[in-house]
Formats: structure tokens, sequence, C-alpha cells
């Protein structure tokens, strides 16, 4: 059995000199280990005159085999990246849902499954309650078309209203549809 690790992603601040509320997000790193499995295994096993994709260490290969059975492996990976974009105050989102009153442990509504007729549904009471987790907003973004392939690598400045500390959440989705996201703290408008 193959486990995979998780995507890495790396962002760094950069701070405007000129304007101390500015700041732009610089995506500095990306990388992951996919590995399929063991990538001689699927060789040996390869009919000749067939070729295959492969992720090995992270990189995608097409591997040929020759009738006579010589390999040729070449490296189809150039950018792991498909999308990133940023959200310059992260932490200021919370998730909120309403819930009916009393619901939750000890309360009604416990047991997976379990709901009450629809009469009774509207005469509850709602409140809302914090998930514990935060929305993403999407405030910048870069991405790969068919005609432009690159992405930018530094957002557009972001000029916040006022000093302090923020959360930036910076999310990257690789070329297979995985998504990874990394919290990247920020000081602004402070000598």
């Amino acid at each position: 059995m193959v486990f995979h690790d998780i995507s890495f992603v790396e962002a760094t601040p950069r701070y405007d000199k000129k304007q101390k509320l500015g700041i732009r997000i610089e995506l500095t790193d990306f990388s992951v280990y996919y590995t399929q499995g063991t990538a001689e295994a699927a060789i040996v096993a390869m009919k000749g005159g067939k070729s295959e994709v492969l992720c090995e260490q992270g990189q995608l290969y097409k591997v040929s085999k020759s009738k006579d059975g010589i390999v040729k492996k070449e490296k189809l990976t150039k950018h792991w990246l498909d999308y990133w974009a940023v959200d310059f105050d992260y932490l200021q989102r919370k998730e909120i849902i309403k819930v009916p009153v009393g619901s939750g442990l000890g309360g009604i509504a416990t047991l997976p499954g379990f709901e009450l007729p629809q009469g009774e549904l509207a005469m509850l009471a709602f409140e809302e309650r914090w998930t514990g987790g935060y929305i993403f907003e999407n405030e910048w973004q870069s991405f790969r078309t068919r005609q432009d392939r690159d992405l930018e690598l530094k957002t557009a400045q972001h000029t916040y209203d006022q000093p302090g500390r923020y959360t930036v959440a910076v999310k990257v989705i690789d070329i297979f549809g995985n998504d990874t996201m990394t919290l990247v703290p920020v000081h602004v408008g402070y000598p």
C-alpha cells in the first residue's frame, strides 16, 4: 500500500516600503511528492510497444516500452499549479450556520438521520453558531489557461484600511485538482 504525502505551499509577504499598509504575497514554493506506486513494477508489467503515464516522486512521466523491450522515460511535469488564490484577511469571516435552538449534544436531533415533521420544523426557534471554521474569500487569483500557461507568482498590491496583524490565506490547486492552503501571518502599518 502506498501512502501519499500532502502538498507543500510556501508564500512570503512582500511589504511596501512607501505605503506602510500595502502588501503583496509571493508564491515562493510549491511541491508535491505524489507516488502512484513502484514505477519499476509497472514498467516490468508493461507490454512491448505500449506507453503509460506514471507518477513517481512528485513528477509525471510518459514511459514507453519498445517491442524490443527498450524503455524510454520522458518527464511531462513542468508546472504542478493550475491556480492559486489569496484571501488577505482570512480570520475575519467566521463560518456561521443556523441550527434549531437546543440541537447538538444533549439536545434534539442528536441522532443521525433524525428529522422533525415539516410542521414542527417551522415552529422551532433557530440560533446562529460558529462552526469553528472560516470562509475563504477569493480576493486575488492567478490561473493558467490553454492560451497562457504561465502563472503570476506575486499578487497585485493589497492595501489594508488600518495598521494591525492579519492572517492571509493562500490556496493552491494542482494539476490533479487537489487543493492545499497555508496561512501567512502579516503585520502592517508599523515602523
